[in-house]
């Protein structure tokens, strides 16, 4: 069964490992073989992953599109989850759940269920940050 995507004038997307840049109109295609597909809103940067989850993010999505370096990825991922799981112990349900679509190599799906782990991280931050505002320091 053939995936129908549409995209906005100037809209990027990864599919399969070329990168492609969509031009002033909109574009409808169909992709018909099983290939790694990311809309422009669902890429992460290297730059723009500046917390440990976003970093897990960005390992996922590199053991989605570059399967030639999967253990390169892979290796990285189990790190930061490793210390994503030590500094922050109530994690572990979400990212037990991330791993086994990891293990299964549902790296799309692991990239969906990551976003909530992202939301996780910010909700502690600012806890944190709310509790350290009140707290006073020394």
């Amino acid at each position: 069964m053939a995936l129908k995507i549409t995209l906005k004038p100037n809209e990027r997307m990864i599919l399969g490992k070329a990168v492609i840049t969509n031009g002033s109109g909109k574009c409808e295609f169909l992709v018909e073989n099983n290939v790694p597909i990311l809309r422009q809103s669902d890429i992460l940067s290297p730059d723009r992953a500046g917390t440990p989850a976003l970093r897990i993010y960005l390992a996922i999505q590199l053991m989605y599109v570059d399967e030639a370096q999967i253990v390169v990825h892979q290796k990285l991922y189990w790190q930061l989850v490793e210390e994503f799981i030590a500094a922050a112990p109530s994690s572990l349900d979400l990212i037990d759940q991330i791993n086994e679509l990891i293990l299964k190599e549902n790296y799309y799906q692991a990239l969906k269920l990551t976003q909530k782990l992202i939301e996780f991280e910010q909700e502690v931050i600012e806890r944190v940050t709310k509790c350290s505002e009140i707290l006073p320091v020394g």
